[in-house]
């Protein structure tokens, strides 16, 4: 599975940004544009993923079956960032939508 900040990452590539690592990539390849939705719901799955596997990590931990104290906490920071980063991008994605709602045509 792709991590969140892959998602992102194709994101950007696929919307053509500016990037320069985005344009040459996206004007060498062939392939479709991946739609926003479909990237959307992988990064969703890929947190609830890692919101999971730290749940397993801390319930390891706390029943004493062999997790270790540092893998429980990289656990647990992967699952934060990635939901705050999934947030983070809702929040840009809301505000978009509503710059945009708010143009006069």
């Amino acid at each position: 599975m792709a991590s969140p900040v892959l998602a992102v990452s194709n994101l950007a590539q696929t919307s053509g940004s500016t990037f320069p690592a985005a344009a040459s990539s996206a004007s060498s390849s062939a392939r479709p544009a991946t739609p926003f939705s479909d990237l959307m719901t992988d990064a969703v799955g890929e947190v609830n993923t890692l919101e999971t596997q730290a749940r397993e990590a801390v319930t390891g931990l706390m029943t004493g079956t062999g997790v270790d104290v540092h893998t429980a906490m990289i656990a647990t920071e992967k699952a934060s960032m990635a939901f705050e980063l999934s947030l983070a991008v809702r929040n840009k994605a809301v505000q978009a939508y509503q710059q945009v709602m708010g143009m006069q045509f």
